[in-house]
C-alpha cells in the first residue's frame, strides 16, 4: 500500500514539474510576440505652405510599428481632426472661402487615404502642405 501511495505521489510531482515547464515556455513565447510589436520606426514629417515655398516645421518622429500617421501627428503637432482627416495643423485650418486646405504626400506621392488609415513605415518622408486647391 505504501508503494502505491509513493508511486502516486511521485507521479503527481512529475506532472507538476512538467506542467510548470510548459507554462514557462508559453510565457517566453508571449514575451517574444510582445517584443516584436514594440519595434520602432522613424519617419520625417514636414509642414509647409504654398507648395513648399514656406517651411513651417521639419520633425523626425520615432513611433511603434503600426502607428497611423494621424496618431503621430496628434503626438507631434496641434491638429484639428474630423472623421480621421486632418483639417487644421498648428492653428491653420481649411478655409473654404479662400479655397485653402492641407494635403499631404508620402515619399513624394499624393496620399490616397486619410491620415487615420495610413500606417507609417520605416523611412517615410511625409509632407503636409497648406495651399489652394484650385
Amino acid at each position: 500500500m505504501k508503494k502505491l501511495y509513493s508511486l502516486a505521489l511521485t507521479l503527481c510531482l512529475a506532472l507538476g514539474v512538467l506542467a510548470g515547464c510548459g507554462t514557462s515556455s508559453v510565457q517566453e513565447g508571449t514575451g517574444a510576440t510582445q517584443e516584436e510589436a514594440k519595434q520602432e520606426i522613424s519617419a520625417t514629417i514636414t509642414l509647409s505652405q504654398n507648395n513648399g515655398e514656406e517651411k513651417m516645421a521639419n520633425e523626425e518622429v520615432t513611433v511603434e510599428q503600426g502607428t497611423t500617421l494621424l496618431e503621430a501627428m496628434e503626438n507631434t503637432f496641434e491638429v484639428d481632426v474630423s472623421e480621421g482627416f486632418i483639417n487644421g495643423i498648428e492653428g491653420i485650418s481649411m478655409d473654404e472661402e479662400k479655397k485653402m486646405a492641407w494635403t499631404y504626400t508620402i515619399n513624394g506621392e499624393e496620399a490616397m487615404v486619410g491620415a487615420g488609415e495610413y500606417e507609417l513605415e520605416q523611412g517615410d518622408d511625409i509632407v503636409f502642405d497648406y495651399h489652394s486647391w484650385e
